[in-house]
């Protein structure tokens, strides 16, 4: 390994230093905690999600899902080279869609359905128009995006219109889908781009990094990062807006889960598994906002009280690396993907 530079050093003590100051300074002017101010609620009670289909299709590891707005179809990605797009009520698929690039590693729905859009290691953007198929079936490449310089980890479509990425370049990228052009760059990670959320209005979205960072951005004034929360002490994994869009939930690498507040500028709770075996792949919450739910690296889906902050169940089902964790829109259910190669769908 190289020699640490001492310079890089002390201005990384410097900065953990200032932030270590900056939260003992927001916990010395709060006049209660999380678990202070909710101590009054009773306790949630335990979550009784249960699998409700097992979608088997991909012959290699899967490693994103998403859903359309109508909460009924879903689109997976694995690394065998297709997108699959599964009707959740039938558990069939509806169509099936090869790649150019084997290497995927965020998909996304759009809202309307029309759409859905892939990446990964092939550092571009694809998007596929499912309502418009070739002779032989199969959804035509609408758009493409270019110009990246490292790996697509993450991407959401706002409408038809616009879509957002995050990649390992350490740049979020605003898309304009219609002409393939960018309506505006972000920066401000200094580490790869791994996730990002959207509020429901759509006019702000967080993301997170290798950094250990969480940045919330405004669609309306995208010159500058509105607010940046600190405290993961590895990669932030995940990201999910709560459906209040005051608030974040993250997952990360350092085995615990958070919640941000975002008028107080501050994490008010942060939550960890009984049993801290592996880190946090990713994150969502139920659409009450009441639950965290959490994929891990050792195959278990948690559950917690986001106000109590305690455990409130675990899921067990995958055999492998859980990758990808999707809220459908309605709440009714939740998806998640695994590099066991399989798709499940909780009910909640």
């Amino acid at each position: 390994m190289p020699p640490k530079d001492p310079e890089v050093e002390k201005l990384k003590k410097e900065l953990q230093d200032a932030i270590a100051k900056v939260q003992e300074d927001q916990k010395s002017k709060a006049d209660t905690d999380m678990s202070g101010a909710c101590g009054d609620l009773s306790e949630a009670p335990k979550v009784r999600a249960m699998c409700k289909r097992m979608c088997k299709g991909h012959i290699n590891k899967v490693n994103s899902v998403h859903f359309s707005g109508d909460s009924r179809h879903l689109v997976s990605g694995s690394l065998d080279g297709k997108l699959i797009i599964w009707d959740i009520f039938t558990g069939n698929k509806t169509q099936v869609i090869p790649l150019r690039s084997a290497w995927v590693m965020s998909v996304a729905f759009s809202p309307s359905g029309n759409l859905v859009a892939s990446g990964g290691m092939d550092n571009q953007c694809t998007v596929h128009d499912i309502n418009d198929r070739d002779s032989t079936g199969v959804a035509k490449i609408a758009r493409e995006m270019l110009g990246y310089e490292g790996f697509l980890s993450s991407m959401r479509f706002l409408d038809d219109d616009n879509l957002i990425t995050g990649s390992g370049d350490m740049k979020v990228i605003h898309w304009d889908v219609k002409t393939g052009k960018k309506v505006h760059e972000y920066f401000g990670h200094s580490g790869d781009v791994a996730t990002m959320s959207l509020s429901s209005d759509h006019s702000v979205f967080a993301t997170g990094s290798v950094d250990r960072t969480i940045k919330v951005w405004d669609l309306r004034d995208p010159k500058t990062c509105k607010q940046t929360f600190w405290g993961h002490t590895s990669d932030v994994n995940s990201v999910y807006m709560h459906p209040s869009n005051m608030a974040i939930a993250s997952g990360s690498e350092d085995k615990t889960a958070r919640l941000w507040d975002l008028r107080s500028d501050q994490q008010v709770c942060e939550y960890k598994p009984p049993t801290a075996n592996s880190g946090f792949t990713c994150c969502g919450m139920s659409k009450s906002g009441r639950y965290i739910i959490c994929g891990s690296d050792d195959n278990t889906i948690h559950m917690w009280d986001s106000l109590k902050g305690s455990h409130a169940g675990s899921l067990q089902g995958h055999e492998n690396r859980i990758t990808s964790l999707a809220v459908a829109e309605s709440g009714i259910a939740f998806a998640t993907s695994s590099w066991d190669m399989s798709v499940r769908v909780w009910a909640l």
